[in-house]
């Protein structure tokens, strides 16, 4: 499990084009400042890639300056002549996440003796080391392997098992569970002494059900927390002199749980562990959206005392650790640590974008024809349709980008429910916004015009390659899904003017609307489920009204629901769908599905049918932040009483509304 770092052509290639401007820029001060037997070690991270090359947005089919690996090149090559000795890793989701990963997989496919193009654009920039995300099992185990094939760097995952043992250090993984990079670092006084860096690397281990069609009977996973337990001590008597956690894993709950999604916190306490390098929440720390947690230190980006970032995602940062290491005795150890992050865009306070770097050259040359490709893959039509999708109100009221996933989900499971036991029962489709802004920015929607819709506006639709699945609920499960969709808001109160709408940590593609069944949402109540799917309260009850055909909806009722595989497996955490209510495993993506619904008819009308709805609050006003081009579409809202309020944070707008 020990690397010999060499570099090939295509790293020689990136670093050349900066070699000219090498000298103009400062060391950094831990270079400047080491003495003999004293280094300065820079650790630059990548994260949730996700397929992310280019500065382009698919979707809309334009250039962006938020995104792209080639800009996160510019940095990589600027700290690297910053700093005596760098090293850079990826934490994981590289290889789904835009139609280029897409059209790979379902397309063109990788071949032997061929290259992923992620795979070969983080050749052209060099990294050292990386780990899987959970979003690497999204086309296959096949395919991953097929992919990950091409790398010029080891990749490495210690908790993903296709046979366990006694314990973690007995386990067959999948992956090598960490390597040991051997690199010779130059001291102050110039001399080069060696240094053994161990990577090892985490997943969440619920990829086993959010994949569980690609997984189930081929690999497990175990805990993050006691596997890295188990594994570390071994990396240490294997002679690593520094571990860095690549942990594809957020900064979540402090203590350890069983299991835990989002581990950083606790692994960060295991001794032997030095680094943390974090993701998978597609946030960025050092940084304000971690405050409050127990043990982070949001400023310096420590967890623990220990330094970490997290490198936002698509690109759009690097991470950044820098060590100073001291050698006594033979041994290294820390004697002072920096965390920051590079951003490769600025928003500006009129809601514009300020590249503040560069593609690289190369990095782009290596993936251009795949590029190439994709764009005339995105851009076939499929159809057309009489009225613009949009999801800038879809989190507020029945929306037009969702209703068409819905539409799509409900004629293709009643084709393959005909003639089996579950005919004649009543059939629902649930289906959420995935583009809704967010953590994603003012400008993550979808909002296609009237008129022929292409490849490219399906997948903006619906973002991720889940295949559609149905499930058999009850009444009571059904108003428990409602439940947990309804955690989206906010408590509102009675009378009061202004209040936030929206819970910030509720993620958008966990607001499921239910089609089939009528319903309102009282924000006058608490929230049953938490973000995450606790239950906090278990006797809220926000969804009311609910009916089915004009009647009530009963706890004994016997329901249908077409869903994807993600919901149905168990993701989310939603009563009714955890994986042991599936009756109907369909072998289509929800995106093929839409994409046949829209060919046969042609033609489409994607109004929204207003079955649900906020219940009223008089006297009441919430305030609701969305992206600035919703102002288009406000005349549209007439289900709403709805007006501008101004300027939102970071770069939204803000629209008030009467309840």
């Amino acid at each position: 499990m020990t690397h010999h770092r060499h570099d090939g052509l295509n790293r020689r290639a990136f670093l050349a084009g900066s070699a000219a401007g090498a000298s103009l820029i400062a060391l950094h001060p831990f270079s400047a400042r080491a003495g003999a037997g004293q280094v300065h070690l820079r650790l630059m991270e990548t994260t949730d890639l996700h397929v992310h090359v280019y500065p382009y947005d698919y979707y809309s089919d334009r250039p962006v300056d938020t995104v792209g690996l080639a800009r996160t090149a510019a940095h990589v090559a600027e700290l690297r002549a910053e700093a005596a000795n760098a090293m850079l890793v990826d934490n994981g989701d590289f290889l789904q996440g835009n139609p280029m990963g897409d059209f790979i997989a379902y397309e063109r496919g990788v071949r032997a003796g061929e290259v992923h193009p992620i795979i070969r654009a983080m050749n052209a920039v060099g990294f050292d080391a990386a780990t899987l995300g959970n979003h690497e099992f999204n086309y296959g185990l096949d395919f991953l392997m097929s992919s990950i094939a091409g790398a010029e760097f080891p990749v490495v995952s210690a908790n993903i098992a296709r046979e366990l043992g006694v314990s973690p250090t007995a386990d067959g993984t999948l992956l090598p569970p960490y390597v040991i990079v051997e690199r010779a670092l130059v001291d102050g006084a110039g001399v080069a002494h060696p240094i053994r860096v161990g990577f090892i690397g985490f997943v969440p281990p619920q990829i086993v059900t959010w994949d569980r069609k690609h997984l189930e009977g081929r690999v497990t996973t175990r805990d993050i927390v006691a596997c890295a337990r188990a594994w570390v001590p071994q990396m240490k008597e294997a002679g690593a002199d520094l571990i860095v956690a690549l942990n594809h894993s957020g900064i979540g709950e402090p203590g350890h749980v069983e299991g835990q999604e989002n581990a950083s916190v606790p692994l960060s306490e295991l001794d032997g562990i030095d680094v943390i390098m974090t993701g998978h929440q597609h946030l960025a720390f050092p940084g304000r959206a971690f405050e409050g947690i127990p043990g982070v230190d949001t400023k310096r980006g420590t967890i623990r005392g220990k330094p970490a970032v997290m490198g936002g995602f698509w690109g759009s940062h690097l991470g950044v650790v820098d060590l100073m290491l001291g050698r006594e005795a033979g041994e290294w150890r820390i004697l002072a640590h920096q965390s920051a992050l590079r951003p490769i865009a600025r928003r500006n306070a009129d809601r514009s974008v300020t590249p503040l770097v560069q593609s690289r050259r190369p990095v782009l040359d290596a993936v251009a024809r795949d590029h190439a490709d994709t764009l005339a893959y995105i851009r076939r039509a499929v159809g057309r349709t009489r009225a613009p999708l949009y999801s800038y109100f879809a989190l507020v009221a029945d929306d037009p980008s969702v209703q068409i996933v819905s539409n799509a989900q409900l004629w293709y499971v009643r084709e393959l429910l005909k003639g089996t036991a579950h005919e004649g029962l009543p059939l629902l489709s649930a289906a959420a916004p995935f583009k809704a802004g967010g953590r994603s920015g003012p400008d993550y929607y979808t909002d296609v015009p009237a008129g022929d819709i292409a490849i490219k506006h399906v997948a903006d639709l619906y973002l991720y390659p889940n295949t559609v699945r149905a499930v058999l609920v009850t009444g009571a499960q059904l108003r428990g899904w409602l439940e947990r969709a309804a955690g989206m808001f906010n408590r509102i109160t009675s009378g009061g003017r202004d209040q936030v709408l929206l819970n910030p940590d509720f993620p958008s593609y966990n607001f499921d609307v239910i089609d089939g069944v009528e319903y309102q949402i009282d924000l006058g109540q608490p929230a049953r489920y938490g973000p995450r799917g606790r239950l906090v309260n278990p006797d809220a009850a926000r969804i009311v009204d609910l009916t089915w055909a004009g009647r009530p909806v009963t706890d004994e009722m016997k329901f249908v629901v077409a869903t994807n595989s993600y919901r149905a497996g168990g993701g989310g955490d939603f009563p009714g769908a955890m994986g042991d209510t599936i009756i109907l495993e369909a072998p289509d993506t929800n995106r093929d599905v839409i994409v046949r619904y829209i060919a046969e008819r042609g033609e489409i009308d994607p109004t929204a049918d207003g079955n649900w709805r906020l219940a009223p609050m008089p006297g009441t006003t919430v305030l609701f932040d969305t992206g600035p081009k919703a102002v288009r579409y406000l005349d549209d809202m007439r289900a709403l009483s709805i007006e501008p309020a101004g300027d939102g944070p970071d770069g939204f707008a803000r629209f008030r509304i009467a309840l």
